[in-house]
């Protein structure tokens, strides 16, 4: 049971009767001093948290943004990364599938070798020898020689050549034994960041929902998307982009459901037979620099100096881009951001 201190006598009561009122000892009149002073303590206290405890909509959005900003290159390597344990991947088996062959003539020349080796065992140089020896004449004892000379030049050729093929085995199979290490411990780590990657984006999105709730941060198409239709294939791709607009971000997303903001610009231009790798730095290596006064729709604008973020220009001045987790795929003005640079696909 909580304990609580006494309460003093109210003011009314002891103007009431002030004759009465028996007088209070000051031990009792100093505990009922700090009593108050601990509650009034508290309601600062209080006061002072429940006016930082929910930061303004301006505060969270900033740290979002801020946080987001140091997570999406974290993303984008990945999306390098596991693309170049793709391909990798490829050469490994490309590389096994040719010491596959290798491996069955190794084993066929260590038969014939072994052969070789059981016969000369079993004591057939002997014989070639004692028939040599018994010759009946110097022409045939010549002719026996060569014989046996062509033998010995066979058994060299044929334990030289498993050697040759025994070497080149070794020399294809190293670097492949060492290219599966490599990729056992990269889908390891990629494995272990896409665990942090996912519990950080979590972060953001239970921050997020305190101030918006489920509902979004604003209208997802402001504007007309696309401003124009450029026709040809960036009227393709561009058409592609809008059609997006209110589907979820989600990290190493190509669609057809759900983007990051890579996959969006590869997914869109692939529409229109376009190819383009999954990683905004690499996107850029990729395309064409084109000038501000240059931009239409269809191009795609990078955004910060290590590149780890793209939207497609639509026109107007707007682009279409895949933002961050919790955030549908939306318009935005072209300028909302720091702008690299821009390049055009095809």
């Amino acid at each position: 049971m909580a304990h609580h201190a006494p309460r003093p006598p109210s003011a009314r009561s002891a103007l009431a009767d002030p004759v009465t009122a028996a007088p209070r000892p000051r031990w009792y009149r100093c505990t009922t001093a700090l009593a108050a002073l601990a509650a009034f303590a508290v309601v600062l206290t209080g006061g002072a948290t429940a006016a930082h405890a929910e930061p303004t909509v301006a505060e969270i959005e900033r740290q979002i943004d801020e946080d987001w900003n140091k997570l999406e290159p974290i993303i984008e390597r990945h999306n390098a990364t596991r693309q170049d344990l793709a391909a990798r991947r490829k050469q490994a088996d490309a590389l096994a599938a040719q010491i596959g062959p290798l491996e069955k003539q190794v084993d066929q020349a260590m038969e014939k070798v072994g052969a070789l080796a059981a016969r000369a065992y079993k004591g057939e140089n002997v014989s070639a020898v004692n028939a040599l020896l018994g010759s009946r004449s110097p022409s045939e004892m010549i002719g026996q020689l060569e014989l046996l000379d062509q033998f010995a030049q066979h058994q060299q050729q044929d334990v030289r050549q498993v050697a040759e093929l025994r070497d080149r085995l070794a020399a294809k199979k190293a670097p492949l034994d060492e290219m599966v290490v490599q990729l056992s411990r990269t889908e390891a780590q990629l494995a272990a960041k896409k665990k942090q990657i996912n519990a950080e984006i979590d972060r953001l999105q239970k921050l997020r929902l305190r101030v918006y709730g489920n509902g979004g941060g604003g209208p997802l198409r402001p504007a007309p998307c696309p401003a124009g239709y450029p026709g040809g294939p960036a009227g393709t791709a561009v058409k592609f982009a809008c059609a997006q607009i209110g589907k979820p971000y989600v990290w190493g997303a190509e669609g057809p459901n759900s983007y990051d903001c890579s996959g969006l610009m590869l997914a869109a231009w692939a529409k229109a037979g376009v190819s383009l790798p999954h990683n905004a730095a690499q996107q850029r290596r990729a395309t064409a620099t084109v000038s501000r006064g240059e931009l239409r729709p269809g191009d795609l604008v990078f955004y910060y100096s290590d590149l780890h973020h793209v939207g497609m220009y639509v026109g107007g001045g707007w682009v279409v881009h895949a933002s961050r987790a919790g955030v549908p795929i939306k318009m935005k003005k072209v300028d909302d951001g720091p702008i690299h640079s821009y390049g055009r696909p095809g």
